[in-house]
């Protein structure tokens, strides 16, 4: 089922709550605003509210036999991924940035919010369809300046069928086929790139795939290979030798 409101503050806070009165919410439910006043990125950002851009929801539930819950933002980047890729005159323009980014033309298209409310994971995702925001720290784009822009009725319906597809894969063949799956999808091994980790330091060197727990490998500038858990990633420029 996917329920669309006209407005909302936003769609993961009001999955978060329905859950927290103990309402039933079930895989497989979206929860899909027109519009957002108080939508949120990663690290508290804001997210933009753009009219006729997706903004949605969904849950999943967390268990023991699955791979750990933070990976379903892997899970997620690949079914935005494949939503997207399947709608684009020019497929290899898409590319997947660790951990939540899709990008297109190596600008920002799409983002992903992942919360937690007890065994229950909430996750959020935002696809700029019709315009962009303009931001002072990162390039962005939406699918209206390359292609017509799906309607959005349509793009939730697609969307929900490829993140059904993604969960059932992840929890069937675990994190070895997803990782392989995401690094197909994602900009080049090799490519040059800044972390900004949480602490406020920030690393350079070139991205060197992703470990067999999904966190990301850098290779530092003195030829040091760190697993990074967290930090914003910058692209500075294309694969190198």
């Amino acid at each position: 089922m996917i329920e669309v409101l006209e407005q909302t503050g936003s769609t993961n806070a009001d999955l978060i709550a329905r859950l927290n009165a103990l309402e039933h919410v079930a895989e497989g439910d979206w929860l899909v605003a027109k519009r957002q006043n108080s939508g949120r990125g990663r690290q508290g950002r804001e997210w933009f509210d753009g009219q006729g851009n997706f903004m949605g929801s969904t849950v999943v539930t967390a268990s023991s036999q699955n791979p750990p819950a933070y990976t379903l933002a892997l899970v997620t980047g690949l079914a935005v991924y494949e939503t997207v890729n399947a709608l684009l005159p020019d497929p290899q323009a898409l590319n997947l940035k660790w951990p939540n980014d899709l990008l297109l033309g190596g600008a920002k298209l799409a983002g992903i919010l992942l919360e937690a409310s007890g065994d229950k994971v909430v996750v959020g995702i935002g696809v700029n369809l019709r315009v962009a925001p303009q931001l002072p720290d990162r390039q962005t784009t939406a699918l209206a300046y390359v292609m017509p822009p799906p309607e959005l009725d349509h793009f939730a319906h697609n969307l929900s069928q490829c993140f059904d597809a993604e969960l059932e894969r992840w929890r069937n063949f675990g994190l070895e086929t997803l990782i392989r799956r995401w690094l197909a999808c994602a900009y080049p091994v090799g490519t040059s790139i800044s972390v900004h980790e949480p602490s406020g330091e920030t690393l350079l060197g070139k991205f060197d795939g992703l470990d067999e727990n999904g966190s990301l490998l850098l290779l530092d500038t003195d030829g040091t290979r760190r697993v990074i858990h967290a930090g914003d990633i910058v692209i500075t420029s294309g694969a190198q030798n």
